[in-house]
């Protein structure tokens, strides 16, 4: 039969679709690939172009990830539906794996893009910028709650969406312009966890995102809207005793400008990673503007 068959030696083959010779070897001890024919004076391994497409197969599985013992099963009893089953699990842990790299891709870019702050920024500059909408997770808080209360807050929520450790979202808190303008500079509303993927993109362990889940989630989690827009930009480095007087730093610059603040000031530290004490802490705060300006101040 050998001889009248066109047939592919192991090293063609193996050529052919790519992979070592030893690999194919390995897949007929074990059983999992056998070859067409075996010459029966040699032994030599011999295979036909058929056998391509369930090689293919084979070495698809093996990229995502698939066990031996499970593609042995599949060969077993391959059919349409055990390979369009097995693909689509391995389709839903491949896009979970997508989904934290892309959330681990964001977070480094955020860290380089608070260094590349660091190394370029005026600290007494207050400028304008233009912010994107983003829904940002919160939690209420107030200031008779202990610090040690809003760390397990914050640190309860982060769970919620599988985060491995707290940094890997950006997070900060949130005050009232109300509150700033009549002096209440430690009554804080909220902190905020932004999280490195879209809220509605949910965690393995989160009901698939369809339209009505996405608006039970974002009431159940108190997704809070970050308006896009102009902000008013500003740095505090330092003691927080202090950060009043720079409140009224950022006031002073808006009224000169004629620039009207409204909603909350977001607050977030941007270079706790490279400090060892609070005194070279540099907090960033943004604030939402109502009111036309001019140009210049972009």
């Amino acid at each position: 039969m050998w001889k009248k068959t066109k047939l592919l030696t192991i090293g063609q083959f193996a050529a052919l679709v790519g992979i070592n010779k030893k690999t194919l070897m390995w897949y007929d001890e074990i059983g999992l690939f056998r070859p067409s024919v075996i010459h029966p004076e040699n032994r030599y391994r011999y295979y036909d172009y058929h056998q391509i497409a369930i090689l293919e197969t084979i070495l698809l599985l093996r990229e995502l990830d698939v066990s031996i013992e499970e593609i042995q099963n599949f060969m077993t009893n391959r059919s349409a539906t055990s390979l369009e089953q097995l693909l689509g699990e391995k389709i839903e842990e491949l896009d979970k794996t997508i989904l934290r790299m892309n959330a681990l891709s964001k977070t480094l870019r955020n860290h380089r893009r608070n260094m590349l702050t660091l190394l370029t920024m005026d600290l007494s500059e207050i400028q304008v910028v233009e912010k994107e909408e983003k829904r940002l997770v919160t939690v209420d808080i107030d200031k008779d709650i202990s610090f040690e209360k809003e760390v397990e807050l914050i640190t309860s929520e982060t769970k919620k969406y599988q985060l491995r450790r707290l940094h890997d979202a950006s997070y900060g808190s949130m005050i009232s312009v109300e509150n700033l303008r009549h002096g209440n500079f430690e009554d804080y509303s909220k902190l905020f966890i932004e999280l490195p993927f879209p809220t509605n993109d949910f965690s393995e362990s989160v009901i698939p995102p369809t339209q009505e889940n996405c608006f039970q989630h974002n009431k159940k989690t108190g997704l809070h809207i970050q308006p896009g827009g102009l902000y008013l930009r500003a740095f505090h480095k330092g003691d927080w005793s202090l950060l009043p007087l720079r409140y009224q730093d950022i006031f002073s610059y808006a009224d000169a400008h004629g620039l009207s603040l409204s909603g909350f000031s977001y607050e977030m530290g941007i270079n706790e990673i490279v400090i060892d004490q609070i005194e070279d802490y540099i907090m960033q705060i943004e604030i939402p503007m109502e009111t036309t300006f001019s140009p210049s101040l972009l």
